[in-house]
């Protein structure tokens, strides 16, 4: 027995040697106001704190960078003494201005930045709308129409509780044998249920619903958008992302009949028409959508295909679009931040490709988060982070503005790329309530 206690000492001694949380010197970059919001032409404060053991670290040397986002053209070196500094700067126009610190320690490199609002409600999307926008999403969805559904329901013991039932699901898309897999969530309980469809970010990867929030009342359904089953090992989807799939949202951007999306968002308005046969399936008959709740959802890419999809599908009664990517491709030839993937921008000089074919630019206007948002009726929610690099907030602002319907918009500025336990609370907390379901 004391062998034993002594080896279970030892492993969680182990294990606790082996953990690696945070760093001793940190880069804080914070902004005066607390709300980071500021009126064009007035003066923004950084403060600027390098910190070591959390106290202020004397004569470090810091390089920063500073402008609007994703074109920072001041960039200067100094020293804080203390420590510590307060970096001035102001913006004449609508934006986002961004504040980026790099100190370097003992060959170490640490960095932090900070982007603040300006007059953010006046923003204006630089999104052109094709003439034949809603023509040509009808008539897209007509065509993959012209193929049945044919779902295929396969039920996951393992996945499933006393209270959800959990499947993996498969139908058809825009022609023969291109499918949509998912997981479906549905409760025990015989009855009508409001919808949930969640939607995507950018990869490849499994998918493994959402019980939760199908617990409380939901059918759920969870897609992803590559036509390919959803519960293969994390293995499988690496290797998929690494040849097959990489850089997939590229593919065919220079004609609109080829881009890759198109397959993408006839798929999301398709899994929409499962939701609504679900009751019809031998092994789902005792529950069915109730025919007038139903919500789309996602982050990022997601974002994207929620306001796709909701813009398309009137069956859609409520959304929830987080950090949106694809919206305001061209606003980089303006010299203002655009989406991911950043189609006509140069990351490394931090300039407007020079090399942008005009077509291009045209064929990409059909797959624009904007021109969906603009013809959006229903009630939403919009977050975001002010800090996030891949989706600026520009364009995440600039499309929220632009968002037809009531719409509640609740940034978390301090946010890049992802969101805090708190936002996402909210986030599912608007849902259910749109949904109907009392919690």
């Amino acid at each position: 027995m004391k062998k034993l206690l002594f080896t279970f000492l030892m492993l969680v001694a182990t294990v606790a040697q082996a953990q690696i949380i945070g760093k001793n010197i940190t880069v804080a970059v914070t902004p005066d106001h607390k709300d980071w919001v500021y009126k064009t032409g007035e003066t923004i404060t950084y403060t600027v704190n390098v910190r070591k053991s959390g106290t202020l670290l004397d004569n470090v040397a810091i390089h920063y960078e500073m402008g609007p986002e994703m074109y920072l053209d001041v960039k200067k070196d100094m020293t804080l003494k203390d420590g510590t500094a307060t970096i001035k700067a102001k913006m004449n126009k609508p934006g986002f201005y961004k504040l980026y610190v790099k100190a370097t320690v003992n060959g170490q490199v640490y960095d932090s930045w900070c982007t603040v609002a300006v007059s953010p409600e006046q923003i204006v999307p630089t999104a052109q709308c094709p003439k034949d926008f809603d023509e040509f999403w009808a008539k897209a969805i007509e065509e993959a129409r012209w193929t049945a559904l044919e779902p295929h329901v396969e039920f996951l013991p393992d996945r499933s509780t006393p209270e959800v039932n959990t499947y993996h699901v498969s139908f058809q898309n825009d022609r023969w044998g291109r499918r949509v897999y998912g997981i479906l969530n549905v409760p025990t309980r015989p009855g009508k249920y409001p919808a949930l469809l969640r939607v995507p970010g950018a990869g490849v990867r499994p998918y493994g619903g959402d019980e939760w929030f199908c617990k409380q009342g939901a059918i759920v359904l969870e897609i992803g958008i590559h036509g390919i089953p959803a519960t293969n090992p994390q293995a499988y989807y690496d290797n998929l992302f690494s040849a097959a799939l990489a850089d997939y949202w590229h593919s065919g951007v220079y004609d609109r009949d080829r881009n890759y999306y198109k397959h993408v968002v006839t798929g999301c308005v398709r899994s929409v028409d499962f939701i609504e046969s679900i009751g019809s399936h031998p092994l789902l008959k005792d529950v069915a959508w109730d025919g007038k709740n139903l919500a789309v959802t996602g982050s990022s890419q997601g974002g994207f295909l929620t306001l796709a999809t909701t813009a398309l599908d009137k069956r859609v009664s409520c959304y929830g679009a987080v950090h949106a990517a694809l919206c305001d491709h061209e606003a980089s030839l303006k010299g203002v931040a655009c989406g991911w993937p950043h189609y006509f921008y140069d990351e490394g000089k931090q300039k407007p490709r020079t090399d942008v074919d005009m077509r291009i630019v045209e064929q990409t206007r059909y797959y624009d988060g904007v021109n969906f948002a603009r013809r959006i009726t229903v009630p939403g929610y919009f977050s975001f982070g002010f800090n996030d690099n891949v989706v600026p907030p520009t364009t995440a602002y600039g499309t929220y503005n632009v968002a037809g319907g009531d719409k509640t918009l609740t940034p978390y500025p301090q946010t890049a790329h992802f969101w805090y336990q708190e936002q996402w609370d909210e986030w599912n907390a608007f849902l259910l309530q749109k949904l109907g379901i009392k919690q």
